[in-house]
């Protein structure tokens, strides 16, 4: 036999060694079934939804008789003396930032229990998420009408309403950024026998700011458009106005707050945006370069025993201080960054937002007096919605919720589409066109900028009251918040494989559908369910201005202070909020 014929004869995986040595690979994921299945289900139910309202070309043509009639009877616009429109108009800015302060000055001990990494035990970080869920489940409009109890007409009521909403917005993404900072500094401090507190405020705290900052910045954008549904609970300010003006059907003083609440979205997130950019340019940007580097990145040369240290990555440098008696110079390390104009600015920014703050309090009416009459009247208020009841009224509250399902359905469905494709056309590494991503970007921003509220006054009046206006308006609500949350999804894609595929020669449309897509999907479709979630809680709210839905009740119940209708209602929207919001983190961690 020759040497070749000598050799060993070829076996199989199966032979050659153990059962868990057969592969080399993973075995290939196949989604699940189910979750693909729920998908359809909820796909299914938006179909059903738009064929059950009757939301077709037909309706909206039928209405354009109702729009014309309703353009002559809001023309020319009529708007308040100048004094008094910047005296609503400050009013309403100075409650938003009051509630907004309120919210963050909340969020933080909330978000330190909640994150893994921080809390101390199980049930404090399970009841500090309960409240984040709790406090984003509740409708504002609910924490108004309870505050409304407490504190009567006023600034207080907006800003406590506001406030408590808001932690389960900052509360949840600063809890999230707490789980992901970087553990070395906080080790570092245990080491040197820094207690739990000294952790928190010279490690942890340190690293979430700015996330909290961008966070604080865009959920001041929300809740300016937020602040208009309070007015029709008795909060004062422009959306208080615009109450009043819908109200007495005085549409040419309604649209003309309408459209000043308009300008001052616009304006607002454009000066939000631009201050993002400026302060935090590391959370806005994908750049992850530090703001401020040691004498490493400066090439500073230390010689002597303390080289090694002072060139490692994120070491202060040091300050000479006088010589001794032996000749030597003392090194003095420094314990704070150099004053640079990056920090200067810094500086600047946090007096003047710290001023504004104080001064937006003042005019809110924020006071200890009224603190401490809050205190003496929070339980007795608190006891006035419990126990749930359904004030004979319980056959109606479960098809009007059913009605508040439809519409979130159908005006999900409605935006989905138009959403996907101004968020492709949005992303910069889809369209590859700086100049076409920013343009539509504005788009985006302008769609985003106009309440749903204001939408559905103007669509009530235009197609009746009724469903169809609530569904209309959540649709183009939904245009903006998800093709902003699709476009920034296909932007955060690895650009590894993207570039692998431009290598090959691959076109762009390939490269989309190659390797964008696939990699972006599991988030656009997180997206998508947190979008049917939104629109569940928006549609309750529209149901104010006659959308349709159980929002009506819920008015209804506060205006005859049947409160614990009001509860009962809470708690089904609840219901279906949590549903929706656990059938997205099973659809994300399927797909992922």
């Amino acid at each position: 036999m020759s040497a070749v014929d000598q050799r060993p004869p070829l076996t199989s995986a199966a032979e050659s060694g153990p059962a868990t040595a057969r592969r080399t690979l993973a075995r290939p994921r196949v989604p699940g079934v189910a979750a693909g299945l729920a998908l359809m289900i909820c796909l299914a139910g938006g179909i059903w939804a738009v064929t059950s309202l009757r939301l077709n070309i037909a309706t909206l043509i039928d209405s354009a008789g109702n729009a014309v009639d309703f353009s002559s009877r809001m023309l020319p616009l009529d708007f308040p003396p100048a004094p008094e429109l910047l005296g609503l108009l400050w009013q309403t800015l100075a409650i938003v930032i009051t509630g907004t302060a309120l919210s963050v000055v909340l969020s933080v001990p909330v978000a330190l229990l909640a994150a893994r990494n921080t809390t101390l035990n199980t049930p404090s970080r399970v009841t500090a998420r309960a409240i984040i869920v709790l406090c984003r489940a509740v409708p504002d409009v609910v924490f108004a009408i309870a505050a409304f109890r407490v504190f009567g007409l006023g600034g207080m009521t907006g800003v406590v309403a506001l406030g408590m909403h808001s932690v389960g917005m900052v509360g949840k993404l600063t809890a999230d950024a707490i789980e992901q900072i970087d553990e070395g500094p906080r080790t570092a401090l245990r080491t040197t026998g820094a207690g739990r507190l000294q952790q928190i405020t010279g490690a942890v705290l340190p690293q979430v700011l700015p996330s909290l900052v961008a966070t604080a910045l865009h959920r001041l954008d929300i809740n300016l458009r937020v602040s208009v549904v309070l007015g029709f609970v008795g909060v004062g300010g422009i959306g208080y106005g615009l109450a009043t003006a819908v109200n007495q059907l005085d549409y040419q003083r309604a649209m003309a707050l309408a459209l000043v609440v308009l300008l001052t979205c616009f304006a607002f997130e454009s000066v939000s945006g631009a201050v993002r950019r400026t302060l935090l340019p590391e959370v806005t940007t994908r750049s992850r370069r530090p703001r401020w580097r040691g004498p490493a990145a400066r090439n500073t040369t230390v010689k002597g025993p303390l080289a090694a240290e002072s060139t490692a990555p994120g070491h202060l440098p040091s300050r000479t201080a006088p010589a001794g008696d032996d000749g030597t110079a003392a090194v003095r390390p420094r314990t704070s960054p150099p004053w640079s104009g990056a920090r200067a600015r810094r500086t600047v920014w946090l007096v003047l937002a710290l001023g504004l703050v104080v001064a937006s309090a003042v005019r809110s009416g924020v006071s200890w007096q009224a603190l401490s009459r809050a205190a003496h009247s929070l339980l007795p208020t608190l006891g006035d919605f419990l126990p749930p009841g359904t004030g004979g009224i319980g056959g109606t509250l479960l098809d009007d919720l059913w009605v508040t399902l439809q519409i979130s359905l159908a005006g999900t469905l409605i935006g989905l589409v138009p959403a996907v494709l101004l968020g492709v056309l949005a992303a910069g590494n889809v369209v590859g066109s700086p100049r076409v991503a920013r343009f539509f970007r504005t788009v985006i921003l302008c769609v985003r900028g106009i309440p749903e509220l204001i939408l559905a006054i103007v669509l009530v009046v235009v197609t009746g009251l009724g469903p169809v206006a609530g569904a209309l308006a959540l649709g183009v609500g939904s245009i903006g918040l998800l093709g902003k949350l699709v476009a920034d999804s296909l932007e955060e894609v690895e650009p590894g494989p993207v570039r692998a595929l431009l290598a090959t020669g691959a076109r762009r449309h390939q490269i989309f559908f190659g390797a964008i897509l696939p990699r972006a999907w599991p988030a656009v479709l997180g997206h998508v369910l947190y979008q049917l979630d939104v629109n569940i809680r928006s549609a309750t709210l529209l149901g104010i201005v006659g959308a349709g839905g159980i929002g009506y009740d819920l008015l209804n119940a506060t205006r005859v202070l049947e409160f614990g209708v009001v509860t009962t209602v809470v708690l089904m929207v609840l219901a279906i909020v949590l549903l929706v919001e656990g059938l997205a983190v099973w659809v994300r961690k399927v797909y992922a």
